[in-house]
């Protein structure tokens, strides 16, 4: 049985597994977009403060708004933010400030989001020290909202920012406004700043074919969540329809988890759809994108493109991907840049400016660059750091390499056979096989540093110092840590590559006739990956066999060993019949 998804989940997890420090996104939002002096200004001071990631800078001279995106441990972040806060403060005039975007602040918004080891209540509890320290030290009335804010009446950023900075100076004074922190005085040249803890959210705008903002503002009433007020008789000009209580009774819209209004973008000459997917499990961006070109083309509306203001996860672009491929009736099972191009391509997410990959998602930022991998390497680099005289890359990272080309092939085999003329009722089948080799494939290239990086930590646990009794204790400990690890990683290359063999299997008796060579290389492959990883089980387990776990995972290994090479012959003989 090829392994589930989950049991990829699982892997991956195992394979990543390392002590995660807390680590929180700041995202806040300036009102200048247009200064870039200031800008840069601003942009300095987040990056003078040690273990501060700057990830994105998006000014826009429309909403005269930038968005600054930055990454880090709790204090740092905290640190950072009230910095650009005080600065923003210093050299932002709003009582001069004009745009789009709705605002009442230097800084209008910064929200904290949970990134790892931390969770959304402890986010928020770094929120209210930000927002007390803003308040107190920098004297700017601060709300706190989302998590942060207790109030559930106040804890929505367009409620609070109703009436945005011309109102202020009279919302302030009202007793159900008074600030979280800071003075219940309404500062005219720094405004006032929202401060709080939420989800992750992808701020992102759909290009129309319109200048009319009212058509536009139209279709964002019929995607948002909150929808539109309810009239009677005519839509737009009829009498609001009002409960019992004397509420307005809204007219839900498509999407939920979405917000949205729409705008004119004078730097561009078109109206835009400007939304706030608040949930991407709820609304992904490829749903909010395909339902918004719906609702257009009912309104005689055509959307011509799409922008990302700031950053969004690789698995948005991944599912978005796979999402327009499936709807072309194409396999969703290719690479991960190719998914991209296409959740690019697909989404015109280029049409107003370059979309660079690198830039806009947040892996990728995140990626260590000056960490060297082995899967990274040419062909050519590979092979020569393979025969090199350092003793890894091994035989368990070439093991797992060839796992990987195993599943590669088995991929190859079933992208051809769901384009295959002729076979249009079959796609949807071999897209599933041609998927799961891919996640294949992607797992063992991880087990291919994931060895070498094993092999390392167990030399170095043999370095450390035996002296004293405490010494040797510590040592032998992180010798069977060690050791255990060295063990595991090819142990997982062998199910890995036997459990291909499966797929490989199928290729073989279903797939495209013309590639069934291309299967019996697969089976090849994956059999000598499952082989050669035996071999690095049994010299990692060498002295240990008596372990009563180290033996489970021996004789589990030679059962694997056996059935390799019995699939193997199943599958040659099959393609030979083929």
């Amino acid at each position: 049985m090829f392994p589930s998804r989950n049991d990829f989940l699982c892997l991956t997890l195992w394979i990543q597994i390392n002590f995660m420090p807390a680590i929180i996104e700041c995202v806040p939002n300036f009102s200048e977009g247009r200064d870039l002096s200031i800008i840069q200004t601003i942009k300095n001071e987040i990056e003078s403060v040690t273990d501060v990631h700057l990830l994105n800078v998006d000014p826009g001279k429309a909403t005269n708004r930038t968005v600054i995106t930055f990454i880090g441990e709790p204090s740092a972040v905290v640190e950072a933010a009230f910095l650009a806060i005080q600065k923003a403060g210093e050299l932002i005039d709003m009582r001069k400030h004009k745009g789009e975007h709705p605002r009442m602040g230097a800084t209008d918004v910064c929200p904290l989001i949970p990134v790892s080891g931390i969770t959304m209540e402890e986010t928020a509890d770094w929120a209210k020290k930000l927002g007390e320290r803003v308040g107190k030290e920098l004297s700017i009335p601060v709300y706190l909202y989302e998590a942060a804010q207790k109030n559930k009446s106040r804890s929505n950023l367009s409620v609070i920012r109703a009436g945005e900075y011309e109102g202020f100076p009279e919302k302030i004074t009202r007793p159900e406004w008074k600030p979280d922190f800071g003075p219940a005085v309404f500062d005219l040249r720094r405004g006032a700043t929202v401060i709080g803890a939420r989800d992750f959210l992808v701020a992102y705008n759909v290009n129309l074919n319109t200048t009319s903002v009212r058509r536009a503002n139209s279709i964002a009433f019929d995607v948002r969540e909150a929808g539109r007020v309810k009239r009677a008789g005519d839509p737009v000009t009829g009498k609001i329809i009002k409960d019992e209580k004397g509420v307005p009774v809204n007219i839900p819209g498509s999407l939920k988890s979405v917000k949205a209004i729409g705008w004119y973008i004078e730097e561009y000459g078109i109206a835009q759809i400007s939304m706030n997917l608040t949930n991407l499990a709820v609304t992904p961006l490829h749903i909010a994108f395909d339902e918004v070109c719906r609702k257009a083309e009912a309104r005689g509306i055509r959307v011509t493109g799409s922008e990302l203001v700031g950053l969004i996860p690789l698995n948005a672009m991944l599912e978005a991907g796979k999402y327009f491929l499936k709807k072309q009736k194409r396999s969703a099972g290719v690479s991960e840049k190719e998914l991209v191009r296409i959740a690019v391509i697909s989404m015109g997410l280029d049409a107003l400016s370059p979309f660079r990959p690198e830039e806009k998602i947040i892996e990728y930022l995140l990626k260590d660059k000056s960490a060297a991998k082995l899967i990274h390497l040419s062909l050519s680099d590979f092979a020569d750091e393979t025969a090199s005289e350092s003793p890894a890359p091994g035989g368990g990272s070439v093991a797992a390499y060839l796992g990987a080309l195993g599943a590669s092939l088995a991929g190859m085999v079933a992208n051809l056979s769901a384009h295959k003329k002729g076979w249009d009722d079959r796609w949807e089948t071999f897209s599933d096989w041609a998927e799961r080799a891919e996640e294949s494939k992607n797992s063992l290239l991880q087990l291919v540093d994931a060895d070498t990086k094993a092999f390392h930590e167990l030399m170095q646990a043999h370095t450390l110092p035996k002296f004293t009794e405490a010494e040797k204790a510590f040592r032998k400990k992180a010798i069977d840590e060690a050791t255990a690890k060295a063990m595991a990683v090819p142990f997982q290359v062998m199910k890995l590559a036997l459990d291909s063999m499966q797929l490989i299997k199928a290729m073989a008796l279903q797939g495209n006739p013309n590639s069934v060579s291309d299967a019996g290389v697969a089976a090849l492959c994956a059999r000598s990956a499952v082989l050669g990883a035996y071999l690095n089980v049994r010299i990692n387990a060498s002295g240990s066999e008596s372990d009563e776990k180290i033996s489970v995972i021996l004789t589990e290994a030679k059962k694997m060993e056996a059935e390799a090479v019995a699939v193997e012959v199943e599958i040659l003989q099959l393609v030979n019949l083929r």
